[in-house]
Protein backbone atom coordinates (compact mmCIF):
# COMPACT_ATOMS: atom_id res chain seq x y z
CA UNK A 1 0.00 0.00 0.00
CA UNK A 2 1.25 3.43 -0.89
CA UNK A 3 1.43 6.46 1.62
CA UNK A 4 -1.53 8.12 -0.52
CA UNK A 5 -3.68 5.22 -0.50
CA UNK A 6 -2.99 4.25 3.33
CA UNK A 7 -3.65 8.40 4.02
CA UNK A 8 -6.83 8.34 2.67
CA UNK A 9 -7.80 5.76 5.25
CA UNK A 10 -6.92 8.61 7.89
CA UNK A 11 -10.02 10.87 8.50
CA UNK A 12 -9.87 14.18 11.09
CA UNK A 13 -13.02 13.68 12.19
CA UNK A 14 -14.56 11.49 15.65
CA UNK A 15 -13.57 8.08 14.88
CA UNK A 16 -15.39 4.92 16.29
CA UNK A 17 -16.82 5.07 19.95
CA UNK A 18 -16.55 9.05 19.49
CA UNK A 19 -20.20 9.22 21.15
CA UNK A 20 -19.47 6.82 23.67
CA UNK A 21 -19.43 8.24 26.83
CA UNK A 22 -18.52 5.49 28.42
CA UNK A 23 -19.13 2.08 27.41
CA UNK A 24 -19.51 -0.03 30.60
CA UNK A 25 -17.80 1.98 33.16
CA UNK A 26 -18.52 1.79 36.16
CA UNK A 27 -21.35 -0.94 35.16
CA UNK A 28 -22.69 0.84 32.43
CA UNK A 29 -22.47 -1.94 30.42
CA UNK A 30 -24.30 -2.29 26.72
CA UNK A 31 -24.41 -6.09 25.97
CA UNK A 32 -24.39 -7.06 22.30
CA UNK A 33 -25.82 -10.88 21.14
CA UNK A 34 -22.75 -10.65 18.86
CA UNK A 35 -22.88 -13.41 16.58
CA UNK A 36 -24.95 -16.39 19.33
CA UNK A 37 -24.23 -18.53 21.99
CA UNK A 38 -20.73 -20.51 22.17
CA UNK A 39 -20.51 -24.11 21.77
CA UNK A 40 -17.44 -26.83 21.79
CA UNK A 41 -15.92 -26.77 17.73
CA UNK A 42 -13.33 -29.54 16.58
CA UNK A 43 -10.24 -28.36 15.30
CA UNK A 44 -9.84 -29.25 11.53
CA UNK A 45 -6.23 -29.98 12.18
CA UNK A 46 -7.03 -33.11 14.05
CA UNK A 47 -10.39 -33.16 15.58
CA UNK A 48 -9.42 -32.20 18.82
CA UNK A 49 -11.97 -29.41 20.62
CA UNK A 50 -9.60 -26.20 21.51
CA UNK A 51 -12.01 -23.54 20.44
CA UNK A 52 -15.75 -22.55 21.48
CA UNK A 53 -17.54 -20.34 18.57
CA UNK A 54 -20.52 -19.22 17.23
CA UNK A 55 -22.59 -21.18 14.90
CA UNK A 56 -21.09 -21.54 11.53
CA UNK A 57 -17.38 -20.48 12.41
CA UNK A 58 -14.73 -23.38 11.82
CA UNK A 59 -10.75 -22.89 12.20
CA UNK A 60 -7.58 -24.84 11.96
CA UNK A 61 -4.78 -24.55 14.66
CA UNK A 62 -1.26 -24.46 13.34
CA UNK A 63 2.93 -24.10 14.10
CA UNK A 64 2.80 -25.14 17.10
CA UNK A 65 5.60 -25.04 19.51
CA UNK A 66 8.09 -28.06 19.60
CA UNK A 67 6.93 -28.42 15.53
CA UNK A 68 9.64 -27.68 12.58
CA UNK A 69 9.66 -24.81 10.47
CA UNK A 70 10.49 -25.35 6.70
CA UNK A 71 13.58 -25.00 7.24
CA UNK A 72 13.83 -27.37 9.55
CA UNK A 73 14.82 -25.47 13.20
CA UNK A 74 12.07 -25.55 15.73
CA UNK A 75 8.99 -23.44 16.64
CA UNK A 76 9.94 -21.57 19.51
CA UNK A 77 7.08 -21.52 22.44
CA UNK A 78 5.36 -18.11 23.85
CA UNK A 79 3.47 -17.09 20.64
CA UNK A 80 2.32 -13.58 21.18
CA UNK A 81 2.00 -10.59 18.96
CA UNK A 82 1.08 -10.76 15.24
CA UNK A 83 0.67 -8.89 12.46
CA UNK A 84 -1.34 -10.09 8.48
CA UNK A 85 -0.32 -8.85 5.51
CA UNK A 86 -0.73 -9.67 1.92
CA UNK A 87 1.48 -12.30 0.63
CA UNK A 88 1.35 -13.65 -2.74
CA UNK A 89 -1.07 -15.71 -5.18
CA UNK A 90 -4.00 -14.00 -2.24
CA UNK A 91 -2.07 -15.82 0.36
CA UNK A 92 -1.37 -14.21 4.11
CA UNK A 93 2.19 -13.46 5.61
CA UNK A 94 1.68 -13.65 9.32
CA UNK A 95 4.86 -12.57 11.41
CA UNK A 96 4.83 -13.75 14.98
CA UNK A 97 6.51 -12.60 18.25
CA UNK A 98 7.86 -15.28 20.55
CA UNK A 99 7.74 -14.07 24.06
CA UNK A 100 10.75 -16.35 25.60
CA UNK A 101 12.72 -14.58 28.79
CA UNK A 102 15.89 -16.29 30.07
CA UNK A 103 19.18 -16.47 28.48
CA UNK A 104 17.76 -20.04 27.02
CA UNK A 105 20.00 -19.74 23.68
CA UNK A 106 18.61 -18.61 20.01
CA UNK A 107 16.26 -20.69 17.89
CA UNK A 108 17.60 -20.82 14.55
CA UNK A 109 20.67 -19.30 12.91
CA UNK A 110 22.33 -18.21 16.10
CA UNK A 111 25.58 -16.76 13.90
CA UNK A 112 22.49 -14.23 12.87
CA UNK A 113 21.12 -13.53 16.34
CA UNK A 114 21.12 -10.06 18.20
CA UNK A 115 22.35 -11.60 21.87
CA UNK A 116 23.08 -15.89 20.95
CA UNK A 117 22.22 -16.40 24.60
CA UNK A 118 18.19 -14.98 24.28
CA UNK A 119 15.52 -17.26 22.93
CA UNK A 120 13.18 -14.77 21.55
CA UNK A 121 12.53 -13.15 18.13
CA UNK A 122 9.99 -13.38 15.75
CA UNK A 123 8.49 -16.00 12.83
CA UNK A 124 7.39 -15.50 9.56
CA UNK A 125 4.69 -17.60 8.03
CA UNK A 126 3.24 -17.66 4.72
CA UNK A 127 -0.32 -19.25 5.35
CA UNK A 128 -3.75 -19.90 3.27
CA UNK A 129 -6.67 -18.57 4.80
CA UNK A 130 -7.48 -21.48 6.81
CA UNK A 131 -4.42 -22.08 8.01
CA UNK A 132 -2.02 -24.60 5.72
CA UNK A 133 1.40 -23.42 6.13
CA UNK A 134 3.38 -22.97 2.72
CA UNK A 135 6.61 -21.74 4.35
CA UNK A 136 7.85 -20.88 7.19
CA UNK A 137 10.84 -19.58 9.21
CA UNK A 138 12.61 -17.49 11.80
CA UNK A 139 13.12 -14.05 10.96
CA UNK A 140 14.29 -12.49 13.99
CA UNK A 141 16.09 -13.88 16.72
CA UNK A 142 18.19 -13.63 19.95
CA UNK A 143 16.12 -10.76 21.03
CA UNK A 144 13.85 -11.12 24.84
CA UNK A 145 10.73 -11.51 25.64
CA UNK A 146 9.09 -10.52 22.16
CA UNK A 147 5.61 -9.59 23.64
CA UNK A 148 3.85 -7.70 20.87
CA UNK A 149 4.60 -4.81 18.49
CA UNK A 150 2.39 -3.01 15.52
CA UNK A 151 2.28 -3.79 11.79
CA UNK A 152 4.04 -0.85 9.70
CA UNK A 153 2.55 0.07 6.07
CA UNK A 154 5.95 -0.03 4.60
CA UNK A 155 5.20 -4.03 5.13
CA UNK A 156 7.27 -4.25 8.58
CA UNK A 157 6.47 -5.70 11.78
CA UNK A 158 8.09 -3.50 14.60
CA UNK A 159 8.26 -6.28 17.38
CA UNK A 160 9.04 -5.33 20.95
CA UNK A 161 10.84 -6.78 24.00
CA UNK A 162 9.12 -6.34 27.31
CA UNK A 163 11.90 -6.68 29.44
CA UNK A 164 15.54 -4.54 30.29
CA UNK A 165 17.57 -7.32 31.06
CA UNK A 166 21.50 -7.34 30.32
CA UNK A 167 24.52 -7.97 31.51
CA UNK A 168 24.20 -4.18 33.10
CA UNK A 169 21.33 -5.54 35.23
CA UNK A 170 20.40 -7.89 37.89
CA UNK A 171 18.38 -10.50 37.66
CA UNK A 172 15.23 -10.34 36.21
CA UNK A 173 13.19 -12.73 39.54
CA UNK A 174 11.73 -14.19 36.51
CA UNK A 175 14.50 -14.19 33.78
CA UNK A 176 17.23 -16.67 34.93
CA UNK A 177 20.71 -15.37 35.53
CA UNK A 178 21.60 -11.88 32.87
CA UNK A 179 25.14 -12.24 33.53
CA UNK A 180 24.78 -14.53 30.87
CA UNK A 181 23.60 -12.65 28.29
CA UNK A 182 25.86 -11.01 25.57
CA UNK A 183 23.63 -7.97 24.67
CA UNK A 184 21.51 -5.15 26.63
CA UNK A 185 17.73 -5.52 26.09
CA UNK A 186 14.63 -3.51 26.45
CA UNK A 187 14.31 -2.21 22.39
CA UNK A 188 12.26 -2.25 19.50
CA UNK A 189 13.31 -3.92 16.34
CA UNK A 190 12.26 -3.74 12.97
CA UNK A 191 11.20 -7.25 10.74
CA UNK A 192 10.79 -6.43 7.23
CA UNK A 193 7.70 -8.97 6.30
CA UNK A 194 9.46 -10.40 2.56
CA UNK A 195 12.68 -11.25 4.57
CA UNK A 196 14.65 -11.44 7.72
CA UNK A 197 15.89 -8.58 10.48
CA UNK A 198 18.95 -6.81 10.67
CA UNK A 199 18.69 -6.78 14.12
CA UNK A 200 19.59 -3.88 15.10
CA UNK A 201 17.57 -2.20 18.02
CA UNK A 202 15.78 1.43 17.76
CA UNK A 203 17.54 2.64 20.94
CA UNK A 204 16.22 6.58 20.87
CA UNK A 205 12.57 4.73 21.15
CA UNK A 206 13.74 3.34 24.76
CA UNK A 207 14.71 0.87 26.87
CA UNK A 208 12.26 -0.07 29.22
CA UNK A 209 9.31 -3.08 28.91
CA UNK A 210 7.69 -1.93 25.56
CA UNK A 211 4.70 -4.20 24.90
CA UNK A 212 2.87 -2.28 21.40
CA UNK A 213 3.60 0.06 18.90
CA UNK A 214 1.06 2.13 16.79
CA UNK A 215 1.86 3.70 13.85
CA UNK A 216 0.30 7.57 12.90
CA UNK A 217 1.01 8.17 8.80
CA UNK A 218 -0.21 11.61 9.08
CA UNK A 219 2.60 12.66 11.71
CA UNK A 220 4.99 9.54 10.89
CA UNK A 221 4.96 9.18 14.97
CA UNK A 222 4.82 5.76 16.77
CA UNK A 223 2.98 4.85 19.71
CA UNK A 224 4.66 3.18 22.39
CA UNK A 225 2.77 1.33 25.55
CA UNK A 226 4.63 0.10 28.71
CA UNK A 227 4.03 -3.09 30.50
CA UNK A 228 5.69 -2.50 33.65
CA UNK A 229 3.96 -5.44 35.64
CA UNK A 230 4.42 -4.67 39.29
CA UNK A 231 5.43 -0.24 38.52
CA UNK A 232 3.44 2.52 37.35
CA UNK A 233 3.21 2.13 33.25
CA UNK A 234 3.71 5.30 30.69
CA UNK A 235 2.18 5.84 27.14
CA UNK A 236 4.69 6.95 25.02
CA UNK A 237 5.32 8.54 21.59
CA UNK A 238 9.01 7.89 19.23
CA UNK A 239 9.16 10.92 16.66
CA UNK A 240 12.23 9.58 14.60
CA UNK A 241 14.30 11.97 12.71
CA UNK A 242 12.60 11.60 9.26
CA UNK A 243 9.03 9.82 8.30
CA UNK A 244 9.34 6.58 7.98
CA UNK A 245 7.14 6.59 4.89
CA UNK A 246 9.22 8.46 3.05
CA UNK A 247 12.29 6.45 4.22
CA UNK A 248 10.51 2.92 3.90
CA UNK A 249 12.21 2.30 7.50
CA UNK A 250 11.86 3.14 11.61
CA UNK A 251 15.22 5.26 11.86
CA UNK A 252 16.97 5.00 15.40
CA UNK A 253 18.24 8.98 16.39
CA UNK A 254 14.26 10.33 16.96
CA UNK A 255 12.82 11.75 20.24
CA UNK A 256 11.09 10.26 22.89
CA UNK A 257 8.36 11.38 24.64
CA UNK A 258 5.68 10.10 27.73
CA UNK A 259 2.01 11.26 28.07
CA UNK A 260 0.94 13.78 30.88
CA UNK A 261 -2.68 15.60 31.76
CA UNK A 262 -2.35 19.11 31.12
CA UNK A 263 -2.73 20.84 34.05
CA UNK A 264 -2.58 17.61 36.31
CA UNK A 265 0.90 16.32 37.40
CA UNK A 266 1.52 12.34 37.75
CA UNK A 267 -2.00 12.04 37.01
CA UNK A 268 -3.09 8.28 38.20
CA UNK A 269 -5.68 6.96 35.29
CA UNK A 270 -4.74 3.54 36.91
CA UNK A 271 -7.56 4.22 39.45
CA UNK A 272 -11.22 4.08 38.12
CA UNK A 273 -12.76 6.69 36.06
CA UNK A 274 -15.70 8.36 35.91
CA UNK A 275 -18.18 7.67 32.96
CA UNK A 276 -17.24 10.24 30.28
CA UNK A 277 -13.82 10.55 31.25
CA UNK A 278 -12.31 12.45 29.04
CA UNK A 279 -8.51 14.52 29.52
CA UNK A 280 -6.81 17.31 27.35
CA UNK A 281 -3.06 16.13 27.15
CA UNK A 282 0.51 17.30 26.61
CA UNK A 283 4.06 15.45 26.20
CA UNK A 284 6.92 15.49 27.93
CA UNK A 285 10.52 14.25 26.70
CA UNK A 286 12.74 11.73 27.86
CA UNK A 287 15.62 12.98 28.21
CA UNK A 288 18.04 9.57 28.48
CA UNK A 289 15.85 6.72 26.51
CA UNK A 290 18.58 4.33 26.43
CA UNK A 291 20.02 4.54 30.08
CA UNK A 292 23.59 2.79 30.44
CA UNK A 293 23.56 0.79 33.88
CA UNK A 294 26.80 0.87 36.23
CA UNK A 295 27.38 -1.54 39.12
CA UNK A 296 24.24 -4.28 37.99
CA UNK A 297 21.29 -2.12 39.87
CA UNK A 298 18.70 -4.31 40.65
CA UNK A 299 16.16 -5.08 37.61
CA UNK A 300 13.48 -3.30 40.11
CA UNK A 301 15.58 0.29 39.47
CA UNK A 302 16.29 -0.86 36.08
CA UNK A 303 12.87 -1.29 34.85
CA UNK A 304 11.47 2.30 36.06
CA UNK A 305 14.67 4.06 34.93
CA UNK A 306 12.63 5.37 31.63
CA UNK A 307 9.08 5.66 33.20
CA UNK A 308 10.84 8.10 36.34
CA UNK A 309 11.91 10.07 34.23
CA UNK A 310 8.46 11.16 32.44
CA UNK A 311 6.74 10.95 35.89
CA UNK A 312 9.29 13.73 37.23
CA UNK A 313 8.17 15.93 34.36
CA UNK A 314 4.30 15.04 35.36
CA UNK A 315 3.53 12.13 33.16
CA UNK A 316 0.63 10.27 33.44
CA UNK A 317 0.04 6.83 35.58
CA UNK A 318 -1.46 3.83 34.35
CA UNK A 319 -1.97 0.56 35.07
CA UNK A 320 -0.07 -2.10 33.02
CA UNK A 321 -0.67 -1.01 29.08
CA UNK A 322 -0.67 -3.68 26.87
CA UNK A 323 -2.29 -3.77 23.59
CA UNK A 324 -2.39 -0.55 20.73
CA UNK A 325 -3.66 -0.24 17.49
CA UNK A 326 -4.42 3.25 15.22
CA UNK A 327 -7.52 3.34 13.42
CA UNK A 328 -9.23 6.52 11.92
CA UNK A 329 -6.86 8.90 13.70
CA UNK A 330 -7.07 7.16 16.72
CA UNK A 331 -4.68 5.15 18.83
CA UNK A 332 -6.62 2.48 20.97
CA UNK A 333 -4.52 1.02 23.63
CA UNK A 334 -5.47 -1.45 26.85
CA UNK A 335 -4.71 -0.48 30.57
CA UNK A 336 -5.28 -4.55 31.38
CA UNK A 337 -5.26 -3.93 35.18
CA UNK A 338 -7.04 -0.46 34.92
CA UNK A 339 -10.01 0.24 36.99
CA UNK A 340 -12.05 0.21 40.31
CA UNK A 341 -11.59 -2.74 42.07
CA UNK A 342 -14.42 -4.63 40.82
CA UNK A 343 -16.99 -6.35 43.51
CA UNK A 344 -16.35 -9.70 43.92
CA UNK A 345 -13.42 -10.19 42.00
CA UNK A 346 -9.98 -10.37 44.12
CA UNK A 347 -7.62 -7.60 42.66
CA UNK A 348 -5.35 -9.33 39.86
CA UNK A 349 -1.65 -9.28 40.93
CA UNK A 350 0.90 -6.55 39.91
CA UNK A 351 0.24 -2.86 39.49
CA UNK A 352 -3.33 -1.90 39.12
CA UNK A 353 -6.65 -3.30 40.62
CA UNK A 354 -9.11 -3.23 37.91
CA UNK A 355 -10.11 -5.70 35.43
CA UNK A 356 -9.34 -3.35 32.88
CA UNK A 357 -9.95 -0.10 30.80
CA UNK A 358 -9.75 0.52 27.06
CA UNK A 359 -8.31 4.22 26.03
CA UNK A 360 -8.74 6.29 22.89
CA UNK A 361 -5.78 8.76 22.24
CA UNK A 362 -7.39 11.30 19.63
CA UNK A 363 -4.06 12.42 17.53
CA UNK A 364 -5.39 15.35 15.60
CA UNK A 365 -6.40 16.87 18.71
CA UNK A 366 -4.34 15.38 21.87
CA UNK A 367 -7.92 14.05 23.54
CA UNK A 368 -7.50 11.24 25.74
CA UNK A 369 -10.73 9.31 26.29
CA UNK A 370 -12.10 6.46 28.47
CA UNK A 371 -13.76 4.17 26.02
CA UNK A 372 -14.60 1.31 28.51
CA UNK A 373 -13.80 0.27 31.75
CA UNK A 374 -14.67 -2.75 33.27
CA UNK A 375 -16.86 -3.65 35.59
CA UNK A 376 -16.06 -7.31 37.01
CA UNK A 377 -14.57 -9.77 35.32
CA UNK A 378 -17.14 -12.03 33.50
CA UNK A 379 -17.93 -8.73 31.16
CA UNK A 380 -14.08 -8.49 30.24
CA UNK A 381 -11.31 -9.89 32.41
CA UNK A 382 -7.65 -8.61 31.95
CA UNK A 383 -7.78 -7.25 28.58
CA UNK A 384 -4.33 -7.55 26.79
CA UNK A 385 -3.82 -7.47 22.73
CA UNK A 386 -6.21 -5.74 20.60
CA UNK A 387 -7.25 -5.60 17.16
CA UNK A 388 -9.66 -3.60 14.81
CA UNK A 389 -11.79 -5.28 12.47
CA UNK A 390 -13.06 -4.05 9.10
CA UNK A 391 -16.24 -2.62 11.08
CA UNK A 392 -14.65 -0.75 13.46
CA UNK A 393 -15.16 -3.12 16.37
CA UNK A 394 -12.26 -3.71 18.37
CA UNK A 395 -11.43 -7.26 19.18
CA UNK A 396 -9.85 -7.91 22.56
CA UNK A 397 -7.74 -10.71 23.65
CA UNK A 398 -8.26 -11.77 27.64
CA UNK A 399 -5.32 -12.83 29.90
CA UNK A 400 -7.46 -13.74 32.62
CA UNK A 401 -7.74 -15.90 35.89
CA UNK A 402 -10.58 -17.90 34.48
CA UNK A 403 -12.33 -18.88 31.75
CA UNK A 404 -10.70 -16.94 28.49
CA UNK A 405 -12.48 -15.17 25.80
CA UNK A 406 -11.94 -13.15 22.64
CA UNK A 407 -14.27 -10.65 23.08
CA UNK A 408 -15.78 -7.79 20.84
CA UNK A 409 -16.52 -3.89 21.62
CA UNK A 410 -18.52 -1.90 18.97
CA UNK A 411 -18.38 1.42 17.67
CA UNK A 412 -21.17 1.94 19.60
CA UNK A 413 -20.07 0.47 23.15
CA UNK A 414 -21.64 -2.79 23.02
CA UNK A 415 -19.31 -5.97 24.53
CA UNK A 416 -19.59 -9.48 23.10
CA UNK A 417 -18.35 -12.92 23.30
CA UNK A 418 -17.19 -14.42 20.22
CA UNK A 419 -14.50 -16.84 20.94
CA UNK A 420 -13.40 -19.26 24.41
CA UNK A 421 -10.22 -20.88 25.17
CA UNK A 422 -11.46 -24.67 25.83
CA UNK A 423 -9.80 -25.67 29.46
CA UNK A 424 -6.18 -26.66 29.22
CA UNK A 425 -6.12 -29.13 31.92
CA UNK A 426 -1.97 -29.17 32.79
CA UNK A 427 -2.08 -25.31 31.56
CA UNK A 428 -4.66 -23.10 33.64
CA UNK A 429 -2.39 -20.12 32.27
CA UNK A 430 -2.92 -20.46 28.40
CA UNK A 431 -4.19 -17.40 27.21
CA UNK A 432 -5.22 -15.46 23.83
CA UNK A 433 -2.98 -13.53 22.04
CA UNK A 434 -1.85 -11.49 18.46
CA UNK A 435 -5.12 -10.99 17.36
CA UNK A 436 -5.18 -9.70 13.80
CA UNK A 437 -7.68 -9.92 10.30
CA UNK A 438 -5.70 -11.36 7.11
CA UNK A 439 -6.22 -9.59 4.12
CA UNK A 440 -9.85 -8.58 3.15
CA UNK A 441 -11.03 -9.40 6.61
CA UNK A 442 -12.20 -12.98 5.94
CA UNK A 443 -10.13 -15.05 8.45
CA UNK A 444 -9.24 -14.02 12.23
CA UNK A 445 -5.34 -15.22 12.84
CA UNK A 446 -4.79 -15.13 16.37
CA UNK A 447 -2.00 -17.01 18.81
CA UNK A 448 -3.13 -18.91 21.74
CA UNK A 449 0.24 -18.80 24.54
CA UNK A 450 0.63 -21.91 26.15
CA UNK A 451 3.06 -24.72 27.46
CA UNK A 452 2.39 -25.87 23.89
CA UNK A 453 1.25 -22.28 22.31
CA UNK A 454 0.17 -22.78 18.72
CA UNK A 455 -2.02 -19.76 15.84
CA UNK A 456 -5.64 -20.16 14.37
CA UNK A 457 -7.06 -19.52 11.68
CA UNK A 458 -10.74 -18.82 12.40
CA UNK A 459 -13.33 -18.35 9.89
CA UNK A 460 -17.35 -18.27 9.22
CA UNK A 461 -20.34 -15.83 8.50
CA UNK A 462 -18.73 -12.50 8.79
CA UNK A 463 -21.65 -10.57 7.70
CA UNK A 464 -24.02 -11.95 10.28
CA UNK A 465 -22.48 -10.40 13.08
CA UNK A 466 -20.61 -7.13 14.15
CA UNK A 467 -16.91 -7.89 12.95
Amino acid sequence: MDRRRFLAGVVAVAGPFAGVACAGARGGLRPAAGYGPLKPVADLRDGKVRLHLPDGFRYRSFSAAGEKFSDGSTVPGRHDGMAAFAGPKGGTILVRNHEVAGPVGAFGDKDAAYDPMAGGGTSTLHVTGHGEVLRSGPSLNGTMMNCSGGPMPWRAWVSCEETVNGPDVGNDPSGGDNSRLTRRHGYLFEVPVDGVASARPIRSAGRFPHESAAFDPSTGAVYLTEDNFSFPSGFYRYLPPRHPMREGRLLDGGRLQMLAVDGVKRADLSRGQRAGASYATRWVDIDDPDPRFTGRPPYEEAVQAVGRQGRAEGAAIFARLEGAVFHQGVVYFVSTQGGATAPGDPPPSGFGDGRGQVWAYETWSGRLRLVHESPRSSVLDLPDNVTVSRRGTLVLCEDGDGDNYLRGLTRTGEIFDFCRLHPIPDDPGAEFAGSTFGPGGLTLFVNVQAKRGRSFAIWGPWERGLF
